[in-house]
């Protein structure tokens, strides 16, 4: 997808790369499956919109004389400049980087052209973990899930006739073109409208905060939370960022769905806790809060034989189960990127082009409003029962008209995806994410990450204008007077949840006085023993083990707010204390790591020699993975014990087949995204 020159476009007045004549049109991009003429670096359209000269420019976008300027990482949020790039706020900015960081654990060179001009796609082979399901289910529900229940509630809006304006005129329009057969031109000319024209989609569907609206009255409700402290979110849930809220709604959605799993594994029911009060409830914890052998005991209590270990489907269930997990995750992978792909094209975010890709949008529709003035409700339903028909009967030409597609042109699929033909040069969240990130290595001035705030956020209404609240015309939002909507708002403690007694007792833990002592007794004694092994690893690191070097200094003593970047980030290498330098003097930006200590400060002009123990060239970097401090169990361990943040780190791979492993890293995800932003490569995600 090169660009067609620095001459504006007549038909969508957009310019730079990505929007000539022929992206208008949805043809096949490059084939995915050749090999790039360029060597698979530095031909994407997100390198070349990274290094176009934008019109509208931010903070990172300036020209400046420091080899690497520090716009604010180690800031709080009210001292960094705003906005860091040109078209898009620093706190939407700060939501695409920590979503970016959540969803994107390894990437992968590749030579390939990629679909649709953007790299950064999920890899068909990409490795199957839990943590990437549960990644995916969080940004299906921040994503489809929002937008549905958002749909859902513009629709009760519409059919509550409280803005009585805005559904008569809807209704009239719909029955005058019912009267006179004209309801699909009326659809499919309202769907470009609300295509070309981003107006109309406020004034057909005026906004109103998700949490705001009663999907069952089309009204005001009190929000879950109890004060609508967000827009954006199902619950109105405070937030200190703009996105906190909807992702931990997102992080608390996926562990309900975990904790309902565990109880129905334990076998919770009613008859099961007649006494929460009793001597057994209290000198046990709750079996939930067991991951190990519930099913199994339930089993055995409900007087099952031979008993799980024996159980001859145990095993074929599992592994049919484990092996299924793949392709639901890369199903809800490829849903979400559909969705996040759809909304960037209608509301693109600057650099990518303005006009282009809605246009496109607009003219594959353009035909069917022509073919709906003159194709009868008669003609349409006799060519969808033939189609049906066909689609059962005719296998003997469909499979023979296919086996020739696949020997006459093997990569037709990859060619007809909607991501190379109708949207292409259209990002996924992510995709739009590193695009970003190269702009600021593009202007060798890194985009800060997002700043950390610990504090719980208040419990105040968030400020609520006619960009968040509105209605079409004169009406009131929600048919709703000043006082309602004021004390929908405002926070009341005393919001119910709505739940049944039934719900709440299935809930409840169980735990009792004596379990929660027991707790506490166990966890004493786990922090020794941790404590111990942690000690253990720092003799077992001195003796030569390798595995104790890659474990030191992975939890850290105290609690500390980690200060480094954007040029060192402070880690480990075989045990050893230093810093990761990332040094762009020279004409290849390198990747190198000391254990000495520098006088250098951030945006200094000295530096002392470094000698650094091992140094690479960015752009002979073909794979950067994360990777855990612990493994899974002892995280587990550790976090509840502790009560610790853990450091981890990450392992490079060169195109010699070197591998680097740097660890405790405090700043690991924000290095992470500086080695792969600020190279040549184009990466594939795994």
């Amino acid at each position: 997808m090169a660009s067609d020159g620095p001459t504006t476009n007549a038909v969508t007045g957009d310019s730079g790369p990505g929007t000539g004549l022929k992206d208008l049109v949805p043809l096949p991009a490059a084939n995915p499956n050749q090999p790039d003429p360029n060597n698979g670096q530095d031909s994407s359209l997100s390198h070349q919109l990274a290094r176009d000269d934008h019109e509208e420019k931010g903070h990172a976008q300036l020209e400046a004389d420091t080899e690497v300027q520090d716009l604010g990482w180690n800031e709080p949020k009210q001292e960094i400049a705003a906005p860091l790039v040109g078209g898009i706020g620093n706190e939407e900015l700060w939501m695409l980087i920590r979503r970016f960081d959540k969803q994107i654990y390894s990437v992968k060179e590749t030579t390939y052209p990629v679909p649709g001009g953007l790299d950064l796609n999920v890899a068909d082979e990409e490795e199957f973990s839990p943590d990437k399901l549960r990644a995916n289910i969080e940004r299906f529900y921040m994503t489809v899930g929002v937008g549905i229940l958002a749909a859902i509630k513009h629709i009760a809006r519409l059919r509550s006739w409280r803005e009585t304006r805005r559904t008569s005129i809807c209704a009239a329009a719909y029955f005058t073109a019912w009267l006179f057969d004209f309801i699909v031109p009326l659809l499919t000319a309202v769907l470009i409208a609300l295509i070309v024209y981003p107006p109309a989609r406020e004034f057909l569907f005026p906004p109103a905060p998700v949490a705001l609206v009663d999907p069952r009255t089309g009204g005001v409700q009190k929000p879950k939370a109890g004060v609508l402290g967000s827009h954006d979110s199902v619950t109105g849930a405070p937030e200190n960022h703009k996105g906190e809220a909807v992702e931990q709604e997102a992080s608390n959605f996926v562990d309900g769905i975990a904790s309902v799993a565990l109880s129905s594994a334990a076998g919770k029911h009613p008859e099961g806790d007649p006494d929460s009060d009793s001597d057994a409830a209290g000198a046990a914890p709750d079996p939930t809060a067991l991951a190990m052998g519930v099913a199994d005991a339930n089993g055995k209590s409900a007087g099952k034989k031979p008993g799980a270990k024996h159980d001859k489907t145990k095993v074929p269930m599992e592994t049919a189960m484990w092996t299924k997990m793949r392709p639901i995750m890369h199903t809800l992978g490829d849903v979400t990127d559909g969705w996040e792909r759809v909304a960037n094209a209608l509301s693109p975010t600057p650099p990518f082009p303005r006009d282009t890709h809605r246009m496109r949008l607009a003219a594959v529709i353009v035909p069917v409003l022509g073919m709906s003035l003159f194709v009868t409700s008669y003609m349409f339903m006799k060519g969808v029962t033939f189609g049906v028909g066909f689609g059962f009967f005719g296998d003997p030409v469909i499979s023979r008209g296919l086996d020739w597609l696949n020997r006459t042109i093997p990569d037709w699929k990859k060619l007809l995806e909607l991501r190379n033909t109708l949207f292409k040069g259209v990002p996924t969240n992510a995709q739009l994410t590193i695009t970003l990130l190269r702009i600021g290595e593009a202007n060798k001035a890194p985009l800060p990450p997002p700043p950390r705030v610990d504090e719980t956020p208040p419990n105040e209404p968030a400020a609520l204008t006619d960009d968040h609240l509105r209605a079409t015309g004169a009406e009131p939002p929600l048919n709703a007077t000043d006082a309602e909507l004021d004390k929908a708002i405002q926070h009341d403690p005393n919001t119910a949840h709505q739940t049944g007694a039934d719900i709440n007792s299935a809930k409840a833990a169980h735990h009792g006085k004596k379990g929660g002592r027991l707790l506490g007794f166990f966890r004493g004694i786990t922090k020794g023993g941790v404590e111990t092994a942690i000690g253990t690893d720092k003799l077992r690191a001195k003796a030569g083990s390798h595995h104790a070097r890659d474990r030191l200094g992975v939890v850290p003593q105290v609690h500390e707010v980690p200060i480094s970047g954007p040029v060192e980030f402070k880690a480990r290498y075989e045990g050893k204390q230093g810093n990761v330098v990332l040094s762009t003097a020279a004409t290849a930006p390198t990747l190198a790591f000391s254990s000495r200590e520098t006088k250098e400060k951030i945006g200094g002009e000295t530096r002392e020699d470094l000698h650094p123990l091992w140094s690479v060239a960015v752009s002979d970097i073909v794979e950067v993975k994360k990777i855990g401090g612990y493994g899974w169990k002892a995280r587990l361990v550790v976090g509840w014990s502790l009560e610790r943040e853990i450091k981890d780190g990450l392992e490079i791979r060169t195109e010699a087949g070197e591998t680097y492993k740097i660890t405790a890293v405090p700043l690991r995800n924000e290095l992470f995204n500086r080695l792969i932003a600020m190279g040549p490569q184009k990466w594939e995600a795994w």
